[in-house]
């Protein structure tokens, strides 16, 4: 194997199998997650990908080999194995690769709790430990057990649990699964309510032989918004590969913003627990802060990022949190992301009255916006230092530096931030109309790419 800092990321391990990630460092992984973790117990959860099971199998190994016993609970979303973690008081791994092409697999870690681990939270301790194992060789120096346990029910129980679905009405709901894991978390989540679903790509398949498995790029849409329509259907749900994000998609077709999604489930949370704090990242809608101070909540600003989300909810307690990348989390869930449980808060929100999605979301939606773009630049920091200096002489222009570049204007505002993983710039902008957000938009794309 090659250098393991290709395939440690900040937030998660992602390699093409094997040539960057095999079964040998999956069981060098293993041993070091329980040596740098210190964890007694540990669950493994993985999604449908071909390699997926021996990979978990190789990991399960490793952890085994140093003491710790595994529960193994097979096939599972990446929220699947936060609810295992919380509920079980277990360190846990997610075997998926998210919507990437089949060629790749990963990992994604947590402490018992469901508390991430990042590059600054131990995962570079756990690369670095894998490699010298890899070095030296796995030797036996325990002997944990491996046992197997079925938590899908439970799962579906719990998130049940969380969302007041009693007494809405039937609806016609659309799921598009991409072939990823929510073909086998939906049926039971789903199970017993007044839904009447039309199911798209629910075969579980790591080959994603329909389109890829992330609903954040709109073609990956095209097929969910034709079946909403031909169907008559009140809402689209839209999952990526291991089923931890989810889009919506409305009764016109229409795509919606995760920002709107934010705003609409914080209004929900705020009204059960008033005063409480939301967290929203950098590049979610200006409405989101406004709408969480209108009904009394306290918004609060964080950079980009599961992890960053992650420690601010946990420091301030907030009760939920929102991304762009329509990643929602809920302090009832182990201050974790669920999309699914994002999901059940649309689906009680638009069931308990008459009026269509649109109708419902319409206030919660205030701004034109673009949308992530992406410009590849040979010089990051030259691309952004020649847009600041474009914009810092207008008047009632600011600036600040939490994440990338955000720069405000009256009426206005951009973020441009670095890619961490590839040489590109990533522009999201927002004004109140689309003639504004357009002009700043495409100012701002002509500087990046001159």
């Amino acid at each position: 194997m090659g250098d393991l800092a290709r395939i440690f990321k900040a937030y998660d391990v992602r390699g093409v199998v094997p040539d960057e990630l095999d079964e040998e460092t999956a069981r060098a992984v293993g041993a070091a997650f329980v040596e740098v973790t210190g964890a007694g117990s540990v669950v493994v959860t993985h999604d449908m990908r071909a390699s997926s099971v021996p990979l978990a199998e190789a990991f399960a190994s490793g952890a085994v080999s140093r003491g710790a016993d595994v529960v193994d609970t097979g096939l599972g979303s990446t929220d699947m194995l936060y609810y295992a973690s919380g509920s079980l008081g277990m360190a846990g791994v997610m075997f998926t690769a998210s919507h990437n092409p089949a060629r790749y697999n990963g990992m994604k870690m947590c402490r018992a709790g469901a508390v991430p681990i990042g590059g600054e939270t131990g995962l570079t301790e756990i690369r670095d430990r894998a490699a010298e194992l890899l070095a030296s060789g796995v030797s036996e120096v325990g002997a944990g057990t491996v046992t197997r346990r079925d938590l899908l029910k439970g799962y579906a129980d719990h998130l049940r649990t969380l969302v007041d679905l009693s007494g809405i009405r039937p609806l016609r709901v659309v799921v598009d699964a991409g072939n990823g894991m929510a073909g086998h978390t939906v049926p039971v989540v789903f199970e017993g309510l007044p839904v009447e679903l039309t199911a798209l790509y629910f075969e579980l398949d790591g080959t994603f032989p329909n389109h890829e498995a992330n609903p954040i790029e709109p073609e990956n849409l095209r097929d969910l918004q034709k079946a909403v329509l031909d169907v008559g259907a009140d809402i689209g749900l839209a999952f990526d590969g291991d089923a931890d994000r989810c889009w919506v998609v409305d009764e016109r077709g229409e795509s919606v913003s995760p920002s709107t999604i934010t705003a609409l489930v914080a209004a929900r949370e705020l009204a059960k627990q008033p005063g409480a704090t939301i967290i929203h990242n950098l590049i979610t809608s200006l409405g989101v802060p406004e709408i969480v101070a209108e009904h009394g909540g306290v918004p609060v600003r964080t950079r980009v990022g599961h992890s960053f989300v992650k420690a601010e909810m946990a420091r301030t307690g907030a009760v939920f949190g929102g991304e762009h990348s329509a990643h929602y989390y809920f302090k009832d869930f182990w201050f974790a992301d669920t999309g699914m449980l994002a999901a059940l808060h649309v689906l009680a929100a638009l069931g308990e009255q008459d009026r269509p999605l649109s109708e419902i979301l319409a206030r919660f939606a205030r701004y034109a916006a673009s949308g992530e773009i992406n410009s590849t630049v040979a010089d990051q920091r030259a691309a952004t230092a020649r847009v600041r200096r474009t914009f810092e002489d207008r008047d009632g222009v600011t600036f600040d530096e939490l994440d990338g570049l955000t720069v405000s204007g009256p009426g206005w505002w951009f973020n441009l931030r670095p890619s961490n993983t590839e040489p590109l710039l990533r522009l999201n902008a927002e004004a109140a109309d689309e003639i504004q957000m357009a002009a700043i938009r495409d100012e701002v794309l002509a500087v990046v790419r001159s």
